[in-house]
């Protein structure tokens, strides 16, 4: 029997073989790297120097105990292989683990080699816990993985002398894990840490992490309330950490729609020689903004943007930041690409946890441009991340946006479904952000169904003074649907209310769309004689800014006033024009709208897919109607702002549904299918 440092490598009566490699691979993952498998190199070298036969590993596999992938060797079944290595004798298990820092030794990174030895220690070993930990913080700083980083700081804790670096080395833990989307683990190790009477700089730093576990999921005035006490505590010894606090409580308090708690999480707590100047420009643009001075507020927001928009590499904070700023003070096209940019990074280094927010940003800001199908592919690929991540408050924001994207594409059932889910979150946990979009997006839904009684009892209060007024940030953006809902049911007044507040807030360049929805806000209030030319300079103010949602929002309801004066010639161009602006947004519920206006007109308006073709999604049937007319899947994904490979998925997925093998197929059956639309 080999022996290693004096001590029987496999003391036990099971001799060697699988359950070996298997108690190799489980200490390995005890490193944090289960989720993608262990080093298949690194066991082989441990397993050989153990003893093991060379065709273990093989045998392994062959009897479904591993999956050996890519050079990665993944446990069949991680419980048992948890339960292996937790029941194993305690000198079996520092075996394995001093066979594998020897693995490991030689290779460009000394974290895994002191990882393991700290795991095989025997006796007190204050000095290697602070080699491990030294080790953990220069890796950190490489964008090493955080689950890895978690526990080599949980490790290095174990051997520490004093109490209070346990506790700090802990707390560390906990953040990463946090960071590696583990949210239970990460509220174990800060239990465990024991912080409550420790000095204030490791008090401070626990209750930052615990606030941020908080602000993921949990009441986010909870959180904010932690944050506040972490940036108070850190403020003396750590001025960096401190500004993080708060702007994590602002972030918090942002959630909440106070706006009075954002501008006192804002406020610097001290003098702070030396501080990031993009930090200062971001939290002094927020704090112009909060008090209602936008426009200088975007001129220190524009340099958190071009401080972020160079090829300098940037850390995924910095550019979401960047891309708050971006939203905040207008520049959509310059909001996508920093959460565009930060999704990118994010993938590419962790850690994990920014990627679901990375696609929330950026999906809010593709959702505030008008590019909806965009919006909704990052939303989904969003909501399952936090959902893997136990990010339930951005979960609910995802569920949000999905809710106002299926208001555009007409689903009343997504909406309700993804609005339902937003507000279970949304109401426990404070979330008035997310249930003001949720609120948004059902009275779209009523608006797109004719139902504007509702859509304006719903929109209402959000819109209005009062205490159930909706989110700062997301009412004036509700505002042009209550106009159409009010005016529609006789609430003029109260309609006219909100246009005086909106031209307020367009006046101040917050939105591209905003000058032209509010001439058509304008129109729907105005006089007969005045109607006409507002209608008319809200197109042109259409021709200013990109979105084919809102300029056929426009078109359909001059289309529908021409009609109703009597002049459907003029009528059917508008509405026609409306059809198109519907129908290449994938906006298909106002699409059906449009089309019954037109044939109100006369106009034999092509009506919904009958037959083979009303099986399809709406994107289905939009991607089957360009590759009919002969589109090459890059010429689709142009026209639909989607990825090639985008439209390669859907297309596959259209043969399977329509049953069919080829273009030429599907160009024929789409070509019988609109004829009998056109002839029925």
């Amino acid at each position: 029997m080999p022996v290693v440092g004096g001590e029987a490598v496999w003391p036990g009566e099971r001799g060697v073989g699988e359950g070996e490699l298997m108690l190799l691979a489980a200490a390995e993952g005890e490193r944090g790297v289960r989720g993608a498998g262990v080093d298949a190199a690194v066991v082989r070298r441990a397993a050989g120097a153990g003893g093991l036969d060379a065709g273990v590993l093989d045998a392994a596999e062959a009897a479904g105990l591993v999956r050996l992938t890519g050079g990665r060797i993944g446990v069949v079944d991680p419980g048992t292989a948890r339960t292996l290595y937790a029941t194993a004798p305690a000198a079996r298990r520092r075996a394995a683990h001093r066979l594998l820092a020897e693995a490991h030794a030689g290779g460009p990174h000394a974290l895994p080699v002191l990882f393991h030895r700290a795991a095989a220690a025997t006796a007190p070993a204050p000095g290697l816990g602070d080699a491990l930990a030294a080790a953990a913080a220069a890796r950190a700083q490489a964008g090493t993985d955080s689950a890895e980083l978690s526990a080599a700081w949980a490790r290095s804790a174990e051997l520490a002398a004093e109490d209070g670096v346990r506790a700090l080395r802990l707390i560390h833990a906990a953040e990463h894990a946090r960071l590696a989307g583990l949210p239970r683990r990460a509220r174990d190790l800060l239990a465990q840490a024991g912080y409550k009477g420790a000095r204030d700089a490791v008090r401070g730093a626990a209750e930052l992490v615990g606030g941020r576990l908080a602000l993921q999921d949990g009441p986010v005035a909870d959180a904010r309330e932690a944050l506040l006490l972490a940036a108070e505590l850190l403020a003396p010894a750590d001025a960096g950490r401190a500004q993080a606090a708060r702007l994590a409580a602002m972030e918090a308090a942002w959630a909440t729609g106070d706006a009075a708690a954002c501008l006192e999480a804002l406020e610097p707590s001290s003098a702070q020689p030396g501080a990031d100047r993009r930090l200062t420009a971001y939290r002094e643009g927020m704090t112009e903004v909060m008090h209602g001075r936008l426009e200088a507020g975007r001129q220190r927001l524009r340099e958190v943007v071009a401080g972020a928009s160079g090829t300098a590499p940037q850390s995924p904070e910095a550019l979401l930041r960047a891309g708050g700023a971006a939203l905040v003070a207008g520049d959509l096209p310059a909001a996508c690409r920093a959460g565009s940019r930060a999704l990118a990074v994010a993938r590419a280094r962790g850690p994990r946890l920014l990627v679901a927010q990375a696609l929330e940003r950026l999906a809010y800001a593709e959702l505030r441009a008008g590019r909806h199908a965009c919006a909704r592919a990052h939303a989904e690929e969003g909501l399952r991340t936090a959902r893997d991540a136990g990010q339930d408050n951005l979960a609910a924001h995802h569920h949000a946006i999905l809710a106002l994207v299926a208001s555009v594409e007409g689903s009343a059932e997504a909406v309700a479904e993804h609005a339902d889910a937003a507000e279970r979150v949304a109401a426990p946990h404070g979330l008035a952000q997310a249930a003001t979009l949720a609120q948004w997006a059902r009275a779209r839904a009523d608006l797109v169904r004719g139902r504007v009684a509702e859509a304006a009892a719903r929109l209402g209060p959000l819109v209005g003074p009062g205490p159930r007024r909706g989110h700062f940030a997301v009412r004036m953006l509700a505002v042009p649907c209550f106009v159409e809902a009010a005016a529609r049911t006789g609430q003029a007044e109260a309609a006219r209310s909100a246009v005086a507040e909106f031209a307020r807030w367009a006046g101040q360049g917050a939105d591209p769309q905003a000058p032209a929805q509010l001439a058509r806000c304008r129109a729907l209030l105005s006089s007969h004689q005045e109607r006409e030319a507002l209608f008319v300079a809200a197109l042109a103010r259409h021709e200013e800014a990109t979105g084919d949602f809102e300029r056929g929002r426009t078109q359909l309801l001059y289309g529908s006033w021409l009609r109703r004066r009597r002049r459907p010639g003029e009528a059917r161009g508008r509405l026609r024009d409306a059809l198109v602006s519907f129908e290449r947004g994938g906006a298909l519920g106002w699409a059906a709208q449009a089309r019954a206006e037109l044939r109100a007109t006369g106009d034999a308006a092509p009506r919904e897919p009958s037959g083979p073709l009303a099986l399809l999604t709406p994107q289905q049937l939009r991607i089957a109607r360009y590759v009919a007319e002969g589109a090459t899947n890059r010429e689709v994904a142009l026209s639909l702002s989607v990825s090639p490979r985008t439209v390669d998925h859907h297309l596959r997925n259209v043969f399977a549904v329509l049953g069919i093998r080829s273009r030429v197929e599907l160009s024929r059956l789409v070509d019988r299918a609109e004829k009998t639309i056109a002839h029925p």
